[in-house]
């Protein structure tokens, strides 16, 4: 597959590194990249380090063959949080960037051979909703209240403040528990829609962000209203492009960006932060270290061991983390003009093949599919009369022990010989510079723990304060902005850990200030 390479540091570079900054970032993901954005903006000088050959984290971009790629996030659904990045600085993000809706949000496409588009109308989406049962037209409108009505405390109210102490989460738990936030996401789709596929569809979300809809806190339902609320884009140009224009802003703000550069240890000195050191020998020396690398990986292998003091009560015995994830990137010599922009592949199985990947953590021989395809919006991604493709399949991360190097080959054709006989006839002929990622690849790209999409599971025991804190309890000047920690996984997760960060530094300077 094609990899990020990490280029040979160049000593000529060494001299534009500063020997001091207020704030070191460690990870240019999209939480990194939004946490050094804030507190350049708040007048911190600030170096942001990241061990890929572009910023972006995940969301690099792949060519081949006169195809593109975007490798991570795929879709936009809280652009007001990308907004802020640029009004911080006076600046406009639709001066640099389009995010064009999208209509279908999602098409949904069963094992039957039925289809249900998800729509940004809830018009059209009540049209689709009748098609299989039109008592469940009335449910979708009771689930959206709902969503509503946890969108308005997990999102408004509990997604950019600290869960750093153990009082904010009991003054939450009334709120919690009026939500019922101990239910699972499947169980609250349940108790609003009746039919076996719609309940498929509608519960579809915590897979999005690592989770098990049937294991998943109720909490990760405000996404319906969240999609309602502002809708699902695409940036044109891609996420790639994204990362770019982000990465202009970061140069015109005055941040220092070192690339290829991978972090060995945090160093720690009476205690605190000082700093971080590099494979190759480098310093960063810092006032305050923000890591927005995995937080499992950050403990085990960028402390000392006098220094990995796990931050959650849960022991790592007994941590659960996302599914991995098989990425399959192809362009294909022709069209498929009608595939949506998204469309969810169900396979006949759901629950079970859930219970495969998260519990028993064995790859089935059915699967269930994501399809990226780009060029039903932008047609850059492709030679003329092309289309590019990104499809994903859940599968068990790395502690399933699954041989990839033997079943990386054995699912890709299985993908495609599924696809060839349903949605994308032909594909198995027209299928072009293939290649694929694997939770291997997850884990030595993305230093991942286990391989794992999407960090620790989104489960009711790993969010708010039993999530890894936005600040170390015993290192107070180390702290995360990343998808491990709260609130939790996503694009929008990660912006708003990085508003969390925000807050915790400002309120330790005004208690200085009071001081």
């Amino acid at each position: 597959m094609l990899k990020p390479y990490l280029k040979p540091y160049d000593e000529k570079k060494s001299d534009t590194q500063p020997k001091h900054s207020d704030v070191l970032v460690i990870g240019a993901g999209f939480g990194g990249i939004a946490v050094a954005l804030r507190m350049r903006a708040k007048g911190y000088s600030v170096t942001i380090v990241d061990r890929l050959q572009a910023i972006g984290g995940r969301a690099q971009v792949f060519e081949k063959g006169g195809f593109r790629h975007d490798a991570g996030p795929t879709l936009i659904t809280a652009p007001f949080l990308f907004d802020e990045l640029f009004e911080i600085f006076g600046e406009k993000r639709e001066d640099y960037l389009e995010f064009r809706p999208l209509d279908p949000w999602y098409r949904f496409y069963f094992h039957s051979g039925e289809t249900f588009d998800y729509c940004p109308s809830i018009e059209k989406t009540n049209e689709q909703i009748k098609r299989f049962s039109g008592d469940d037209v009335q449910g979708y409108a009771n689930l959206l209240k709902a969503s509503k009505s946890i969108f308005e405390i997990g999102f408004e109210k509990l997604a950019d403040k600290p869960f750093d102490k153990f009082w904010t989460m009991i003054a939450q738990v009334p709120a919690l528990l009026r939500l019922r936030s101990y239910k699972t996401v499947s169980g609250f789709v349940n108790s609003h829609i009746k039919h076996p596929l719609l309940r498929q569809a509608f519960s579809i979300h915590p897979l999005l962000v690592g989770g098990n809809p049937f294991t998943t806190t109720s909490i990760y339902s405000l996404i319906h209203y969240l999609e309602r609320r502002w809708g699902v884009f695409f940036c044109m140009g891609g996420t790639g492009k994204l990362v770019a224009e982000l990465h202009r802003l970061i140069e015109r703000s005055g941040i220092h960006v070192e690339l290829c550069t991978d972090i060995d240890e945090i160093t720690i000195d009476s205690g605190n932060a000082t700093g971080a050191r590099a494979y190759d020998g480098r310093v960063f020396k810092a006032d305050r270290v923000i890591c927005n690398a995995d937080p499992p990986t950050v403990y085990r292998q960028m402390l000392s061991d006098s220094n990995q003091r796990q931050k959650r009560p849960i022991p790592e015995a007994l941590t659960q983390y996302s599914m991995g994830l098989y990425v399959l990137f192809f362009g294909t010599r022709g069209t498929y003009p009608d595939l949506a922009h998204h469309t969810i592949w169900m396979g006949s199985r759901y629950k079970e093949l859930l219970a495969d990947i998260f519990d028993r953590k064995i790859l089935a021989e059915d699967f269930s599919l994501y399809i990226h395809r780009p060029t039903a919006t932008d047609p850059s991604f492709a030679p003329e009369g092309c289309d590019s493709f990104y499809v994903l399949c859940p599968v068990p991360n790395l502690l399933g022990k699954i041989d990839w190097q033997e079943k990386g080959p054995d699912l890709r054709d299985r993908i495609v010989a599924a696809l060839s006989k349903t949605i994308m006839p032909g594909l198995e002929t027209t299928i072009s510079e293939d290649f694929w990622m694997t939770p291997e690849d997850f884990k030595s790209d993305y230093r991942s723990m286990h391989g794992a999409g999407f960090s620790i599971a989104p489960i009711f025991s790993q969010s708010a304060w039993f999530r890894y804190h936005n600040r170390d309890p015993h290192i107070p000047n180390l702290y995360f902005s990343a998808a491990g920690a709260h609130p939790g996984a996503g694009m929008p997760g990660v912006l708003c850990s990085a508003k969390v960060v925000e807050a915790l530094i400002e309120e330790e300077g005004k208690i200085g200030k009071a001081i």
